[in-house]
């Protein structure tokens, strides 16, 4: 069984957002939400600047805070790893937004969650998720952590950084920032500005 992951190298995101818009037409999020979100960090004094892009959604950890505290069972594990949800059966209580470390839960259209699915009715048809197949600069890698030789492997491999956000919180997640200069880092002099944000109150 596969144990699916993905990985954005930073390196080569321009910001274009296409993944974004492949997010909301494949899955047909209702106009005003999102399933994934764009950071944009500035660092440094005009015109001595550095900067990078950050796509955010959810991460499938590998150990998911969202899923125990689940009362339907709603919000459950996959075999394959992914962290998936039964519309069917939430009830909208809020218990998984309010547990997920990273905010990436909200509550969607008919007052159930919503969140990224790594688009798994893709995947079950041997397909990348669409932000995957969309991205222009080949940014994103979907794959099987398990298989050495999956691309995901390689591309981890052969990158000079792999972070993840905030290993501290123990979730272990399975979207990894490949050749980012500020995950994780905190920059004196910059700013940070989240675009595209997902979810409800925002």
């Amino acid at each position: 069984m596969a144990r699916y992951g993905m990985v954005i190298d930073v390196d080569r995101c321009v910001g274009c957002e296409a993944c974004i818009v492949a997010c909301k037409t494949e899955n047909e999020i209702p106009v005003g939400n999102f399933r994934l979100r764009m950071r944009e960090t500035v660092v440094g004094t005009f015109p001595n600047l550095s900067g990078e892009f950050r796509l955010e959604q959810c991460f499938h950890c590998e150990d998911p805070p969202c899923v125990p505290v689940c009362p339907t069972g709603a919000t459950f594990q996959s075999d394959d790893g992914m962290v998936l949800l039964d519309s069917s059966k939430c009830t909208g209580c809020k218990a998984c937004v309010t547990a997920c470390p990273y905010g990436m839960r909200h509550i969607g259209e008919f007052g159930v969650v919503d969140k990224c699915t790594f688009c798994d009715h893709r995947v079950a048809e041997g397909r990348d998720p669409a932000c995957v197949e969309t991205c222009p600069t080949e940014a994103r890698v979907f794959g099987d952590l398990d298989d050495l030789a999956d691309p995901i492997n390689i591309a981890i491999a052969r990158a000079r950084r792999v972070d993840v956000v905030r290993p501290e919180t123990g979730a272990k997640p399975k979207l990894f920032y490949l050749n980012s200069k500020f995950t994780n880092t905190s920059a004196e002099t910059g700013h940070e500005t989240v675009l595209s944000i997902t979810g409800e109150g925002h």
